[in-house]
């Protein structure tokens, strides 16, 4: 079955018409037309012809002849043209050049503000809406970004996607979201997407996967952000580096300075280089500090509360626990809460618990999380700001440019001094 979509005038007010020169009276006959080819009803509802037919090569043909016959650029002409006149008339009730209501439109710097201030009070009184497409075509920009996050249900990704679009509503700029869920196939879906709406430069927010697409990309001549990129420096390729080490130190500092000697570090995905750099910016703290390391202590996680339990209940079961966890995330951190309390485990008297992200709800959890903040405003504006330097850029930067997001270590409530020794396994004894 194929769904099928013809509209013309002719047909609106003779339905028998459209079965005359589209179909045969059999093909007609196997037509599921739903009702739809009363004249009445057509007259009324003024809008395509909606058939759900059989396939057939002698349809498809008959639709293609239709398209030759009414084809797209019709169409765009009656839009533009219906474009063309708002355009008009902005122009004539604000008394300005209809060159003056485009540039204003399209926020170009060079329009005086005393016009612009006209030209916006009309476009609000008439209640005007651009024509995105009908904008491109006569600038030659989409004023879009592309923003790609690697899974939108991660309570981390959310405030980077509000205070990202808030940043390019200010700028004048419409943003197309989409999220991968770490799958790569996805993220090449996403970046064609986003290619074919002309989007004048994309930031990709997904902490790793992104090496595969570069080299596509790059050829496209579009400004791109990544977050700890890696490879060579390019043109039109900003890099925005996270300080890891900052504040992954200042939480192990904080643990050893309450007697915690047995710290545990539950990693996210090691298939993302953020997670390896956050496991490697534990192991140079703990060295700095002077502190015995043992790796049967660092358990790989993926970044969800259901793998913070998982990685904890492995913990557990070693010979001697953990007094104090540090998570690759605040999700983590809370799954590692919850298997605390289903095994009457308190937080923070028999358990330090440190996440990372500081996402918003973390302060809200009881005990409240003491985590790393890595701030996702920050990290949107640093994004957002990377892609209009590059776009207004008239030469590019060989080689690319990079911008540092520091961390730092939040202190509420799951911490405490570590009143006795590295607790032994029940399952040992």
């Amino acid at each position: 079955m194929q769904v099928i979509v013809y509209s013309h005038s002719a047909y609106l007010s003779d339905p028998q018409m459209l079965v005359k020169n589209f179909l045969t009276p059999a093909w007609a006959a196997r037509a599921q037309i739903a009702g739809l080819l009363q004249k009445n009803r057509l007259d009324a509802l003024k809008m395509p012809v909606l058939f759900v037919c059989e396939a057939s090569n002698r349809l498809l043909s008959r639709r293609q002849k239709i398209r030759r016959e009414w084809p797209s650029a019709e169409r765009t002409r009656v839009s533009a043209s219906a474009s063309t006149m708002n355009i008009r008339e902005i122009a004539r009730r604000a008394k300005v050049s209809t060159a003056t209501v485009s540039r204003t439109i399209n926020r170009m710097p060079t329009v005086h503000p005393h016009l612009a201030k006209r030209v916006w009070k009309v476009v609000e009184e008439l209640g005007y809406f651009p024509n995105t497409q009908a904008r491109m075509l006569g600038s030659g920009r989409s004023r879009i970004f592309g923003l790609i996050v690697s899974e939108i249900t991660n309570p981390f990704f959310p405030e980077i996607v509000h205070v990202f679009e808030e940043i390019a509503v200010q700028h004048g700029y419409e943003i197309l979201m989409t999220s991968t869920v770490h799958d790569r196939e996805r993220m090449k879906t996403a970046i064609r997407r986003l290619l074919e709406h002309r989007v004048e430069g994309v930031a990709v927010m997904t902490f790793g996967m992104e090496e595969a697409l570069l080299e596509d990309l790059k050829v496209r001549n579009v400004p791109l952000v990544f977050v700890d990129a890696v490879g060579p420096p390019r043109p039109r390729v900003s890099n925005i580096r996270i300080d890891y080490l900052r504040g992954i130190r200042q939480a192990v500092q904080h643990l050893a300075a309450l007697r915690h000697e047995r710290i545990a570090f539950i990693t996210g995905p090691l298939t993302l280089k953020s997670a390896v750099a956050r496991k490697d910016a534990f192991i140079e703290s703990t060295k700095e500090i002077g502190m015995a390391l043992d790796r049967q202590l660092i358990m790989e996680g993926d970044h969800t509360p259901k793998g913070g339990e998982q990685a904890f209940a492995k913990l557990l079961a070693l010979p001697l626990r953990p007094t104090a966890v540090l998570c690759s995330n605040d999700m983590t951190a809370i799954g590692v809460m919850h298997k605390s309390y289903v095994e009457k485990i308190a937080v923070p008297r028999d358990l330090s618990v440190i996440g990372f992200d500081n996402i918003r709800f973390s302060e809200y959890i009881l005990p409240p999380l003491s985590t790393i903040q890595m701030s996702q405003a920050e990290l949107a504006r640093l994004a957002f700001q990377a892609l209009l330097n590059d776009v207004k850029r008239e030469t590019p930067n060989p080689h690319g440019t990079e911008y540092i997001l520091k961390t730092n270590f939040v202190l509420r409530e799951s911490t405490a001094m570590n009143g006795h020794k590295a607790l032994r396994s029940t399952r040992a004894l």
